[in-house]
């Protein structure tokens, strides 16, 4: 039973070419306090090649070593030891570095500068004439997004758009190796693939593109080979589909079929399909869950100086774990509470009173009796017969 098995393509669609442009050996960067003591082995004896036309991805959680390899790369830092190779010289040459375009992590851009002008300033470092600055800008700056605002000042974007300035400006002066450092940071959906678009066209075009991002998605969707750093060492390195294949099992993909047909066995899978390929390959895992994977048991074997995986959430954040902590206090809280019962008692003695008053209203009248002391009633009637006499005298005058 012959079945077609075929590998999927690069993302790039580009067979890679055997010249190696960065060739790392040995690679060891150990960072030292001030009296020269061991502080933190950044990149702890890394090896790898990465070839002309290739997608070369670098992960690793913060602080594995990625940066750091990309600033020895670029003969920011002199290496503790070790060999690179780019271009098959030294990081630090000077035509060496006329080839190589790199976007920071963080954009580092003159703010008062515009679109336009950051553009040629950064293509006049590089000797080109004014006709090839202008032509370059302008067809960079519409690649990225950016040609209705060439007249606004880097300082106001936003940092998405900076990313887009950030890139244009790697790209100035057409390198052969493009060193990109989280490049969709901050970009909305529709820039993060138009950078991805971008990355293949560019090795399609045979250029060489090393690409460090936290986005896994990103780097599946691009990259041909990954190393995965943990603790300044490469844990895993390959392509994609060596180190996302499942071995242990197989996975056919056939056009759609009837019931009946998925029902039959292997064999009659060929003698069914008229048309179609029937592709038999090994199943993948999603990269995420492999660079998990790696990294977990990476933690178990090896210590870093970078940032690891977070403890359980803080206890004053968790309020199913505050309780214990407040049994006293809640007693205490619920003791005026208990004693609420016996505090509404006077409110029922009020209560009664009132009723006793409402039944001597509704009596008929009748001689009310004396509650008080018989002075004040004594006095009412000596009132009443100075009234009379006044009301006496006046009328007697007036007759």
């Amino acid at each position: 039973m012959s079945v077609a098995e075929l590998n999927p393509p690069s993302p790039s669609g580009k067979q890679k070419s055997d010249e190696v442009v960065v060739s790392v050996r040995g690679l060891t960067k150990v960072f030292k306090d001030f009296w020269n003591r061991p502080k933190a082995r950044a990149v702890d004896n890394v090896d790898f090649e990465v070839r002309k036309g290739e997608v070369f991805g670098l992960l690793g959680p913060n602080g594995s070593g990625k940066s750091t390899t990309v600033k020895l790369l670029l003969g920011l830092l002199n290496p503790t030891k070790g060999h690179i190779e780019v271009f098959g010289h030294s990081p630090r040459h000077v035509q060496t570095k006329s080839r190589i375009g790199y976007l920071p992590e963080e954009s580092y851009l003159y703010r008062y500068l515009n679109s336009r002008e950051t553009l040629d300033f950064f293509g006049n470092l590089f000797h080109l004439d004014k006709k090839d600055r202008d032509s370059r800008a302008e067809q960079l700056l519409e690649m990225v997004g950016l040609g209705k605002t060439q007249t606004r000042a880097v300082g106001e974007f936003s940092k998405g758009m900076q990313r887009r300035i950030g890139l244009a400006q790697a790209l100035i002066n057409d390198p052969d190796l493009v060193i990109l450092d989280e490049p969709t940071a901050g970009l909305d959906p529709i820039g993060c693939r138009e950078v991805k678009d971008l990355i293949i066209a560019l090795a399609r075009r045979g250029k060489t593109v090393i690409l460090s991002s936290h986005l896994l998605s990103d780097v599946e969707d691009v990259c041909d080979r990954v190393v995965i750093y943990y603790g300044g060492r490469i844990q895993a390195d390959g392509t994609l589909k060596e180190l996302l294949a499942t071995p242990d099992t197989l996975r056919i993909t056939t056009p759609v079929l009837p019931r009946e047909t998925l029902e039959k066995v292997l064999a009659t899978i060929r003698k069914d399909v008229a048309t179609g390929e029937v592709r038999v390959d090994n199943p993948t895992q999603n990269l995420e869950s492999y660079f998990l994977d790696v990294v977990a048991k990476a933690r178990a074997a090896n210590e870093t100086s970078g940032a690891q995986s977070g403890a359980r959430v803080a206890q004053y954040l968790r309020g199913e774990e505050m309780r214990p902590a407040t049994d006293k206090i809640l007693e205490k809280l619920s003791l005026p509470q208990a004693a609420a019962p016996a505090a509404a008692a006077p409110s029922s003695t009020l209560a009664e009173v009132d009723d006793h008053r409402l039944t001597a209203l509704s009596r008929p009248e009748a001689t009310p009796t004396p509650t008080t002391s018989p002075e004040p009633a004594s006095a009412k009637p000596a009132d009443l017969a100075k009234a009379d006499e006044k009301l006496s005298s006046l009328l007697g005058g007036k007759q």
